[in-house]
């Protein structure tokens, strides 16, 4: 694949983020123009491997072939590449955006040197593609008759809209919120994600025959809502794909404060006001002078502290609960696997900068949260913690006389999701699992209720873009079969 020796002799050299001083004022997206010089040279270093762990689901959920479009690159077959993306990828220009990049953790030039940069040849592929007008709308030539609701619009929503469209089936799209795109759209910053990029396959799904409804609340009670059992009338198949939106909280002294939001309320908020009326309209959380503190790490964390500094906060710290992670790989986290590693992403980057250091602060255990006469938040409680291993299992210990107060005017909460909510599919009997998630099986997608399908993040939990892109693709599969056989 490639150049056979550009491994021995090209080093890795990723794309760079826009300038962080320029980036941090403004909410245009992270990434400059593609290089496609250098684009070209790292293409080449792709191996030869035999065994492209790369592709395997671990190293890519949607199982992207990504030595064949990595070798078409090198050989400037730029439409071929985009051609053979499009194979295993709904929507490369989401995940060559917002991906953590699993591939390149099992790419096996990592395991001797730095890992191939996957990402950046995907996402350079298809805004090629995008710019050479050799995306166009795939509009089916036949109908098989049967319609399918598909409720929710974020990654596994379109992929199966996307598949089942394209299979000859009519299906329309239901979306409570009031932009199609669901967590795309309002769970991502236009910094990682422009939503001018989702408009634009949502525009191309329409024009290809899918019907989208906005302000559809399957199962609400307030003026938006669709009754479920109508929806199941109305249609051959019902496809759940509404993501896990039930926010982990943290129930310790003083929640009630004003000032302590969850880290969605936060972001989507932010996104709307900056779509309606560019924030002019004031309809979001201002971090402007404020103290900030995020709780919890991740991309979600991360998104609140590069936003808490577009807003002009006067500072922001990040309390991380586990131990900073190493440099390198440990013994117990061997390659193939993903990396768990130390990483600076965006928001540390433009935080370091604007304040001096890193936002992070780690084994911080929050103890309660402190507020004045008036109900407002004024600050935190915390104690530290370290962990010890014994038989194998980690455990946490507090350290006596850690503990500290922390001066916070706001204070998000970013500790991950605990599943879908259920309103959506209380009446029409569908089962929930152990962890509360849609219950069907992997492979069939299939909830306990004939005709009633489950996919992404309500039905597997809290995961990653291209997993959901795999699972809604999967999922328009089971769909098909369930129809047409």
């Amino acid at each position: 694949m490639g150049k056979p020796t550009g491994f021995k002799e090209f080093t890795r050299d990723p794309a760079p983020y826009r300038d962080t001083g320029t980036r941090m004022l403004d909410y245009g997206e992270l990434y400059p123009p593609a290089d496609v010089e250098k684009l070209t040279t790292q293409a080449s270093r792709c191996m030869d491997c035999g065994v492209a762990f790369c592709q395997s689901k671990d190293g890519c959920p949607v199982c992207n072939v990504c030595p064949e479009w990595n070798d078409l690159v090198y050989r400037d077959q730029w439409k071929d590449a985009l051609n053979r993306l499009h194979n295993t990828n709904n929507f490369p220009e989401f995940t060559g955006r917002v991906c953590p990049a699993p591939c390149e953790g099992s790419c096996v030039l990592g395991n001797v040197d730095k890992a191939v940069t996957i990402k950046n040849i995907e996402f350079a592929i298809i805004e090629r593609g995008f710019e050479e007008g050799w995306v166009n709308p795939q509009v089916p030539t036949f109908r098989t008759g049967k319609k399918i609701a598909v409720v929710g619009s974020g990654p596994a929503g379109l992929a199966a809209a996307a598949q089942l469209n394209q299979l000859g089936h009519q299906v329309t799209v239901y979306e409570r919120s009031d932009r199609i795109g669901g967590l795309l759209m309002y769970g991502i910053p236009n910094m990682k994600l422009g939503k001018d990029i989702v408009d634009r396959r949502v525009n191309l799904l329409r024009e290809e025959g899918i019907a989208f409804v906005t302000e559809a609340d399957v199962g609400g009670t307030g003026p938006n809502a669709i009754e479920q059992k109508q929806l199941r009338d109305d249609n051959d198949a019902v496809l759940f794909c509404t993501g896990a939106t039930r926010a982990r909280d943290l129930p310790i002294e003083n929640r009630e404060l004003k000032g302590i939001h969850l880290a969605m309320e936060f972001l989507h908020a932010n996104t709307k006001s900056l779509l309606d009326s560019n924030l002019e309209d004031g309809n979001y959380i201002s971090a402007k002078d404020k103290n900030v503190i995020v709780i919890g790490g991740g991309d979600t964390g991360t998104d609140c502290i590069a936003t808490s500094i577009r807003h002009g906060a006067k500072n922001v710290v990040n309390f991380e609960l586990l131990p900073q992670p190493t440099d390198e790989r440990q013994a117990d986290n061997p390659w193939p696997l993903w990396p768990k590693i130390m990483r600076v992403d965006y928001g540390h980057g433009e935080a370091a900068q604007k304040f001096g250091e890193d936002p992070r602060e780690y084994c911080i255990l929050s103890k309660g949260f402190i507020g004045d006469e008036n109900g407002k938040l004024t600050g935190i409680k915390t104690v530290n913690v370290e962990w010890m291993k014994k038989d194998g299992e980690f455990t946490m210990h507090e350290i006596d006389g850690s503990e500290k107060v922390w001066d916070a005017d706001l204070i998000l909460l970013s500790m991950g999701f605990l599943g879908p909510e259920h309103y959506a599919v209380e009446s029409l009997g569908v089962e929930v699992d152990e962890r509360s998630n849609y219950k069907a099986e992997y492979g069939n997608f299939a909830t306990n209720v004939p005709g009633i399908f489950a996919a992404g993040d309500c039905r597997r939990g809290q995961s990653l873009v291209v997993r959901a892109i795999d699972e809604g693709r999967r999922a328009a599969s089971a769909v098909d079969q369930f129809l047409m056989t």
